[in-house]
């Protein structure tokens, strides 16, 4: 079904599907469940409240949350009145923040109360910011700008046939702008990443014509949903569907919470699966029955026993985000769970290209999805090239930065970045990285280049490089690493030890105001100049950082 916006996307789910569960989340003591029905109500409370604050379409609202089912009550309030949603990053430092905030020209912030005293110190940089409205806090900071307010209070004073009033009037179309998602960059900073309503839209579109799911079946949400895969393919999907989505209490209590909720389809990156294929093998390895019955060729019955441990319903896993390991696929299809790797990047809403059920091509991310072109520009012998994408899922553009714009997106298409090359049925092959991209093991990916530009500021660098790694025995993902040169000019009279340890310190303080994510995990201190080209690039092939 083709919808007219997001805001029309939920007024369906809630009109066919109002009394089903769409939210099934732990407080602690039980599972307790939000009906579609509920979950607009709440939506359209909460675009009455910020449509009372002044937000109206064309603003800016940043959102700054866990996941929680406040979070989609939000998001889709916000949009309802034609307005943008800055998803905002959940690991981000107070700098990045206030970065995000600055750039989007955001003058409300919902949030809750972890994320206070980060908002604190953003604000003083993010001049627009106005108003703060904290979920779950009691005790909230003075000042005038940002005004703090407790959001709860708030939504009990909203008039319900106002707050219809203000979900329902604004005329909301694809074209609109849906979200500023911001992705790190080349220069240094993060840019925003402008998706409207069709972008999203034509992306569910696309997945509910491959993937054969319907409303009887039950998502996992795991991975934060301000994130363009989990929100797509794990929050707007279901929706569409009428399916419910299961909020996981978190990773380590990830085999309780199948155990319990039983869920038919789980989407994450390859280091979950990974760890969920470890744990498997390893109760396998750990069970003398177990081992028995493969002997003697009873592998039913410990596929069965599997399979219950992970609720019994589980049927499909879609993995994106970095290279997925053809082992861990086959070992899943061993247990008769479909895994469908893709690919994607949050500039194509997000979902490129995708494996079919029935059709699945391990080392392979699929084939594109409908109405979605790929190719591969200027394609050498072995037909591998950068990866080129044309279709209604592509951004708008960065905001506020047309010259990164004009370079990304040439004659209607979006230059990638990635290299690849297409198989002759049509499947896609990631084959590489271009712009030095970095992707590490939770699929989050990382511009070495606004490491180094914030690292560099330190007086004790003089030249320094950012690099991805493998830890020994890894095959999927990378670490980060970096080589530093130290400037002996500016440390006279020390030794190179205490040049050293001087370096490392004033490093250490920088990386602070960096996402965890994004930190060095190990710096290696050279001592000579890095070989350069001509024109004073340093020649990155020549270097690398070894695995522990």
């Amino acid at each position: 079904m083709s919808h007219a916006s997001l805001r029309d996307l939920l007024d369906h789910a809630a009109s066919a599907h109002g009394d089903r569960s769409a939210l099934r989340v732990h407080d602690g003591t039980d599972w307790r469940t939000t009906t579609y029905r509920e979950l607009r109500e709440g939506a359209i409370r909460r675009a009455g409240l910020l449509a009372s604050l002044g937000v109206k379409s064309g603003d800016r609202v940043g959102l700054l949350m866990d996941n929680r089912p406040e979070w989609p009550e939000t998001y889709f309030g916000i949009v309802a009145l034609g307005a943008t949603v800055v998803p905002m990053d959940i690991k981000q430092q107070p700098k990045e923040l206030a970065h995000v905030l600055g750039n989007s020209e955001a003058e409300v912030v919902v949030t809750t109360k972890g994320f206070v005293p980060r908002l604190q110190e953003a604000a003083q940089e993010a001049s627009d910011l106005k108003t703060v409205m904290v979920e779950d806090a009691e005790d909230l900071p003075d000042g005038d700008r940002p005004a703090w307010r407790h959001l709860p209070m708030a939504l009990a004073e909203v008039d319900a046939k106002t707050a219809e009033e203000a979900w329902s009037a604004p005329s909301v179309k694809r074209d609109d702008l849906a979200s500023f998602i911001y992705t790190s960059g080349t220069t240094g900073k993060a840019k925003g990443v402008m998706l409207t309503h069709g972008n999203f839209l034509s992306n569910v579109e696309g997945c509910i014509e491959v993937a054969g799911l319907g409303p009887e079946d039950r998502f996992l949400l795991i991975l934060p949903v301000h994130h363009a895969f989990a929100f797509t393919g794990n929050l707007l999907l279901p929706f569409a569907l009428g399916a419910e989505i299961v909020f996981t209490r978190g990773i380590k209590q990830i085999s309780q919470d199948l155990q319990e909720t039983a869920p038919s389809v789980f989407i994450g990156v390859p280091l979950l699966m990974e760890k969920m294929y470890e744990r498997i093998q390893g109760a396998l390895a750990a069970n003398k029955l177990a081992q028995i019955l493969l002997k003697i060729g009873l592998r039913g019955l410990v596929v069965k026993k599997v399979r219950a441990q992970m609720g019994g319903a589980l049927h499909l896993v879609v993995t994106g985000g970095a290279p997925c390991d053809p082992e861990v696929i086959r070992g899943f299809e061993r247990l008769g769970v479909d895994v469908l790797e893709g690919y994607g990047l949050t500039e194509a809403a997000p979902v490129v290209s995708i494996n079919r059920p029935g059709d699945m091509r391990p080392g392979t991310v699929g084939l594109p999805m409908p109405g979605i072109e790929v190719k591969i520009r200027e394609p050498d012998a072995t037909g591998e090239g950068e990866i080129l994408v044309r279709g209604p899922n592509v951004m708008k553009g960065y905001f506020q930065n047309p010259e990164a714009t004009a370079d990304t997106i040439r004659d209607g298409w979006l230059h990638t970045g990635d290299l690849g090359r297409i198989g002759p049925e049509g499947h896609l092959s990631i084959t590489g990285r271009a712009k030095n991209l970095i992707v590490n093991r939770e699929g989050k990916n990382i511009y070495p280049e606004e490491i180094e530009i914030h690292c560099g500021r330190a007086e004790t660098v003089k030249e320094i490089l950012v690099l991805g790694y493998q830890g020994s025995g890894e095959k999927v993902g990378e670490r980060v690493g970096m080589i530093v040169v130290p400037n002996e000019e500016a440390m006279p009279g020390l030794s190179r030890e205490e040049m050293e340890a001087k370096v490392r310190a004033e490093l250490k303080a920088l990386v602070a105001d960096l996402s965890d994510y994004k930190r060095p995990r190990k710096t290696h201190i050279r001592w000579e100049e890095f070989e350069k080209t001509s024109v004073g690039k340093i020649r990155r092939f020549k270097y690398k950082i070894e695995p522990d």
